[in-house]
Formats: structure tokens, C-alpha cells, sequence
């Protein structure tokens, strides 16, 4: 069986009538193609620490500790961004084993953040935004305490996004 070049096959199928002709530049051709994509919010959290220090001179007596936070969120144009805290348990000093829930309040500084009281069980909205982006701020929490001494708290805070 003998092989025949390309080329020569290229250029014979040319001179042969039928054969279809090159498309020209003119001709134009066109489709429609339906593209649908579904992208989910993405958090990034950084918190300066996650056990809140107390030092409680005498009973009854208020102490504060600061928590400084950039939150990161990519989310739909009108999603809501929240940022939350939750006490673990834990709790560490002279008073512990009370645990008294309303003894822990904090107040937001920042854009969007806000205050509220941190309960044993449950977990409170600290930051409230619409719309993606990085936001900064600190929480200063305050604790009151039947009994002077020096208490460790630990805490969590969580970012969500739709």
C-alpha cells in the first residue's frame, strides 16, 4: 500500500468539484450560551484573644478587658454579616462556680458593632454589616464580681455570612 502525502491530497481535493468551500471572512456565526453560577459568603476572622482577663479589686467592683477584631466577609451585595460571642465554659477565679449570666456585658467601638450582654448559655450578635468587606473594631467587656480576685473568661466569637 502506497502512501500519498498530505499536501498532494490537500491540494487535489481543492480542484475537485463538490467539495465544500472555506468559510469567508464575512460569514458570521453565532450562539447563545446561559451561564449560571451560585457563590457562597466566605468569613475570615482575626481576634486579639479568646480568653477575656479580669482583675477584680473588691466585690461588687467592675473590671474591663478589650478584644480588638478584623473581620473579613464576601457575601451578595445585600447579605448580612454577623459577628457573635459566646462564653464557653470554664470561667476561672474566686467566684467561678456562680457563673452569674448577666455579670458580663460588653460594648462595641466601631462601625456596626454593638452592645449587649454575654449569658452563660446563649450566643449574642456583637456586629451587625450589610455587604462584603473588612471591618476592624474592638469589644470592651465589663465584669462585675461577688468576690475580688483575678478571673479568666473564655470566650468565641463567630462570622457568618449567608
Amino acid at each position: 500500500m502506497r502512501r500519498v502525502p498530505l499536501l498532494i491530497a490537500i491540494a487535489a481535493s481543492a480542484a475537485v468539484p463538490g467539495f465544500a468551500a472555506p468559510a469567508a471572512a464575512a460569514d458570521t456565526a453565532s450562539a447563545s450560551v446561559v451561564v449560571s453560577a451560585q457563590f457562597s459568603g466566605r468569613t475570615s476572622l482575626k481576634v486579639s484573644t479568646d480568653i477575656l482577663h479580669f482583675d477584680v479589686n473588691a466585690a461588687g467592683e467592675a473590671s474591663t478587658s478589650a478584644v480588638d477584631f478584623s473581620a473579613g466577609a464576601r457575601t451578595y451585595a445585600q447579605g448580612e454579616v454577623l459577628l457573635s460571642v459566646e462564653q464557653r465554659r470554664g470561667l476561672t477565679g474566686p467566684d467561678a462556680a456562680s457563673e452569674n449570666e448577666s455579670a458580663l456585658t460588653f460594648v462595641g467601638q466601631g462601625d456596626g458593632t454593638l452592645e449587649g450582654v454575654v449569658g452563660a448559655a446563649s450566643r449574642v450578635v456583637a456586629g451587625r454589616w450589610i455587604g462584603s468587606g473588612l471591618r476592624h473594631g474592638r469589644l470592651l467587656f465589663t465584669m462585675r464580681a461577688d468576690a475580688s480576685g483575678t478571673y479568666d473568661v473564655p470566650v468565641r466569637f463567630i462570622l457568618s455570612a449567608p
